[in-house]
């Protein structure tokens, strides 16, 4: 088991890493001319291809009318469409377009940048880490593990 200063480093590691990534969609998103939402619903297409737009709501926390919202801005700026499902035609998927695409290369570009200074002998065990970090927060949220932190948004008595 980790002593409690390497784990204390570590969790203050990893919000540093949630930190700067938070900063880096920031910029590439106004770079790119695109709310923090929208580019959010484009890296969450990069990750996971096209999307019903039901999922693509449920997974980035959004109501069904922000959802729509979200979908009409993005067709609006041109990096996403609403495309007729292959197997049920009253359902949509919304797909990335050719400059969603591009766009999002350039993000990836941006990103291999950085991951190209990690020692190439120790990025496979890097990338597998963060590959799991990812998969763990991920997890907990989706089974509802903040609900733990309800208490917290609660004003303290005077």
């Amino acid at each position: 088991m980790s002593s409690p200063s390497v784990m204390a480093e570590a969790v203050r590691n990893l919000r540093q890493m949630i930190l700067a990534g938070e900063h880096y969609r920031q910029a590439f998103a106004s770079a790119a001319g695109l709310g923090a939402t929208e580019s959010q619903a484009l890296s969450y297409l990069a990750v996971h291809g096209d999307s019903g737009q039901t999922v693509l709501a449920r997974d980035l926390g959004l109501t069904s009318s922000a959802s729509t919202a979200l979908v009409d801005r993005l067709e609006r700026q041109g990096v996403a469409e609403r495309v007729r499902h292959p197997r049920d035609r009253r359902r949509t998927i919304v797909h990335l377009t050719e400059r969603g695409l591009m766009i999002v290369a350039e993000s990836q570009r941006w990103l291999a940048e950085t991951m190209a200074q990690v020692d190439e002998g120790e990025l496979e065990r890097v990338s597998a880490s963060l590959g799991f970090i990812a998969e763990t927060l991920q997890g907990r949220t989706a089974t509802g593990e903040e609900r733990h932190w309800a208490g917290l948004t609660h004003a303290l008595p005077a």
